[in-house]
This record gives structure tokens, C-alpha cells and sequence, in this order.
């Protein structure tokens, strides 16, 4: 962390050489994380730039981003199905983005009636930002909205929880963490949460 330019500038130096080099991103490369900051870099210095297969330009620099497994989708799965319906996805990390800009995207949402995930929940430095923006999004949705609490999502550090927006407040979480609070249609069923598509205003789902 604080270190991503640096790491940018020895990709792009190796590359410039002609190594085949990897600049590694937990999660997915373009999901807040390296991706973008490769590509705002190149931009910058205007180095030509070219994608796998092309041929254009052989002096250009050739990029591949390669796409992984986001914490959001890892989050999901364990949780059930709490993204079957409209979300947005917001980080609560100020370090780059103004908080001001952060709690107009979560007044949105939570107006809105998107599911809402939460990446950067909380850091030394931000201990009480989960608490603001569970504030936020409480003027617009009910304590008992269903919520989940997923930290280290596929690693040996994992848990999950299903609890409630009242309950995140006080809810264990750090930087590994991904919270996920429903809609208004949001259910919690059996350890799951659910977000209905709506199937059952169509379909008769309850035969069986």
C-alpha cells in the first residue's frame, strides 16, 4: 500500500527493456485495483501503447490485462445470492477520493435502492467510516435490512457472517473485509442472503 506508483514505474522500466513483465493485484487487475494506474501512467508519458495480437506498431508497449476474480463476486458466493439484482459498489477508503464524494455516492445508492457493497471498510487511520456511511445509508433503508460480513473471501483467514445493517456499526472488519447490504427486497434465509430478480411476481416458483 502507498507503494503502487513505484511498482508501476520499475512494470513499465522492465517492460521498455523488453522483459515480459507482470505487475500482480489481488482480486481483479481493474477492480480498484493496478489496471487503471498502468494505464493512467502510459497516458501520461504518451507512450504508444498496443494490445495482444496487434501489430500496428512494434515500438509500441504491449498491454494485457488479465482479468481475475473480484472480492465482490468471491464475496457473493459464500454469502448466497446477494448481487441478483442492481448493486453498486462503493469504497469507503478517503485516501484518494474526498469522503464529501463518498457520502454523495452513498446517499445515491442507498436512495436508489441498490444493493450496496463496501470495499476499504475500515483502517487504522478511518476506524469510523463503516459507522458514517451505515448512518447514510440508514436514513433510506431499515435496521433489519439484511447484511453480510465477508473477510479474507477465499483464504485461510475467511469468515462470513449474515447480520443486519443495525449490526454493522459495531461489526468486526478491516481491510479484507467486503460488506454487502441489501435492498429492499433483500431476505436472509438459512445462513444465505437473497435478492430476489423476480421471479416470483412471473413464475409460480413455490410448486414443487
Amino acid at each position: 500500500m502507498t507503494k503502487e506508483v513505484d511498482r508501476v514505474d520499475a512494470g513499465i522500466a522492465a517492460a521498455l527493456e523488453g522483459r515480459v513483465t507482470a505487475i500482480v493485484s489481488s482480486g481483479d487487475a481493474g477492480i480498484y485495483a493496478m489496471a487503471g494506474l498502468i494505464l493512467e501512467i502510459c497516458q501520461k508519458r504518451q507512450l504508444p501503447l498496443t494490445t495482444p495480437g496487434t501489430q500496428d506498431n512494434p515500438e509500441a508497449l504491449q498491454i494485457e490485462v488479465i482479468s481475475g476474480i473480484p472480492a465482490l463476486a468471491a464475496g457473493a458466493a459464500l454469502l448466497g445470492a446477494p448481487l441478483m439484482h442492481d448493486f453498486a459498489v462503493i469504497s469507503l477508503s478517503d485516501l484518494l477520493t474526498p469522503w464529501e464524494t463518498i457520502a454523495q455516492r452513498l446517499e445515491a445508492a442507498a436512495q436508489s435502492d441498490f444493493v450496496i457493497v463496501i470495499y476499504n471498510p475500515k483502517s487504522k487511520r478511518r476506524p469510523d467510516n463503516l459507522q458514517r456511511a451505515c448512518a447514510i445509508i440508514g436514513r433510506h433503508r431499515d435496521s433489519q435490512t439484511p447484511a453480510g460480513i465477508v473477510t479474507g473471501a477465499t483464504r485461510s483467514n475467511q469468515s462470513v457472517r449474515v447480520a443486519t445493517l443495525g449490526d454493522l456499526p459495531l461489526a468486526e472488519v478491516d481491510m479484507q473485509t467486503i460488506v454487502f447490504v441489501g435492498n429492499s427486497t433483500t431476505q436472509a434465509y438459512e445462513g444465505f442472503m437473497i435478492t430476489p430478480r423476480g421471479y416470483d411476481r412471473k413464475y409460480d416458483i413455490g410448486r414443487g
